[in-house]
């Protein structure tokens, strides 16, 4: 098999199918043709989604480090998402953040906050998370120098129809976001 040792996308798909040709042979030798069938098509269809991941982030990368906005003197966020996760009411979500060039190397050091709009038996609603006093608070405070993914959940009432999500992150100290971002759902 050659291998293209300047594609990092092609050299971890070629370290993550040889494993995975171990274990069908192992799988064989235990005598399920049919069941080693199944189990590498499970196998190469999460292998094909980890591979679409790792594409659409490495596309992000290089379009944060080429934009106009890393340059610019604004805190970013990038690739905000919310998706309802496993159990009924619990919602994840996902964003890059990334300090503008201009802070010369210094910490940012600040916390998130997530607005949800809802609405819930006829009733529209706001939710803040963190809530104050929320144990949980620490996991939305923010330290980090150039750039940081985050990720977590939240939940509101199952019976709940999440409708609109707003990140802000703001600075220690400050009452004025320094980035916010919107998603419908």
């Amino acid at each position: 098999m050659l291998k293209d040792h300047s594609n990092p996308v092609w050299s971890l798909g070629a370290d993550l199918i040889a494993p995975l040709l171990y274990q069908g042979g192992a799988l064989l030798a235990q005598g399920g043709l049919r069941t080693a069938e199944q189990k590498l098509a499970q196998q190469i269809r999460a292998l094909e989604q980890e591979n679409a991941r790792v594409r659409e982030e490495l596309a992000t990368f290089e379009s944060m480090l080429s934009s106009e906005a890393r340059s610019a003197n604004a805190l970013s966020i990038y690739r905000f998402k919310v998706e309802p996760d496993v159990l009924p009411g619990e919602y994840r979500y996902r964003l890059l953040l990334l300090t503008p060039t201009t802070r010369q190397g210094r910490d940012f050091n600040g916390r998130l906050e997530l607005l949800v709009n809802l609405t819930e038996g006829g009733q529209s609603a706001i939710m803040s998370f963190p809530e104050p006093g929320d144990a949980g608070a620490a996991a939305f405070r923010l330290s980090f120098k150039y750039f940081r993914r985050v990720e977590g959940t939240f939940r509101v009432s199952p019976k709940a129809k999440v409708e609109r999500v707003q990140v802000r992150v703001y600075e220690m100290g400050s009452n004025q976001p320094r980035a916010t971002n919107s998603v419908s759902l």
